[in-house]
């Protein structure tokens, strides 16, 4: 499925989308595990269990009632639950050590090709829960030529509620419907479709290591789909 009008801008999910959170974190766990002695606890599987704290949490955090807080603290939160679960204590060097691990992530190995591409033709700005600081540091780490940094921290409110898509739309001075986002999460993309914004679905079947993405239930045709973002830059004509 094809948009009938394109879009005047592109917004980008990055965990997942852009740079490849599973393998980055886990190979840092991994150095930090190994240091510490417990080189037998699986990093992928810690990986993954805080990730899907992450997930849980931004789904559930518009019915909290607690106001907005930069994602550094959510990540130390959830991080500092899971290794209570685990019966297992870490110095407060290694925790810091971990979180910002996710600072400094790797692209995939399309991120940066497709994404100069389709600067080309669009503005590219963000459209993630990490905040400022944390997406500049990992566009200086990875490449990423983002035209604006926007998101989470700009609109005070975290996918998937409304508001992270639409003042993202506002930040640029055009309609809901003029910007697209590029997601390679399907409830990522139906909340941005709620919210009136265009779509982009990008596959990233390795995103969970090869294991079904936690979304599928939200899985429909979208205005745009591609395996990368160098073909979505071809679908796009740039």
């Amino acid at each position: 499925m094809t948009a009938n009008t394109p879009p005047k801008a592109l917004a980008f999910d990055v965990f997942g989308t852009v740079v490849d959170w599973r393998t980055s974190i886990a190979a840092l766990v991994g150095q930090v595990l190994s240091a510490v002695g417990r080189p037998d606890i699986d990093a992928f599987a810690f990986t993954d269990d805080w990730r899907m704290r992450y997930l849980i949490g931004m789904r559930d955090f518009g019915q909290t009632g607690r106001g907005f807080v930069k994602l550094d603290i959510l990540h130390r939160e959830m991080l500092d639950a899971l290794l209570v679960d685990m019966q297992l204590d870490l110095a407060e060097a290694d925790r810091h050590t971990l979180v910002m691990g996710w600072h400094r992530l790797e692209p995939w190995p399309d991120s940066v090709e497709g994404l100069n591409r389709l600067k080309r033709r669009f503005p590219l700005v963000t459209c993630s829960n990490g905040h400022i600081a944390l997406l500049v540091n990992m566009a200086r780490h990875a490449g990423l030529p983002w035209d604006a940094i926007l998101g989470a921290e700009v609109a005070q409110a975290y996918k998937p509620a409304p508001a992270a898509y639409q003042r993202t739309a506002q930040a640029l001075d055009i309609a809901p419907g003029e910007l697209c986002l590029v997601a390679a999460h399907h409830g990522d993309l139906f909340a941005a479709r709620a919210a009136g914004l265009q779509t982009a679905f990008i596959h990233r079947p390795l995103e969970y290591g090869g294991a079904p993405a936690p979304d599928l239930q939200f899985q429909q045709p979208w205005d745009y789909e591609a395996g990368s973002l160098t073909e979505l830059a071809e679908r796009m004509g740039c």
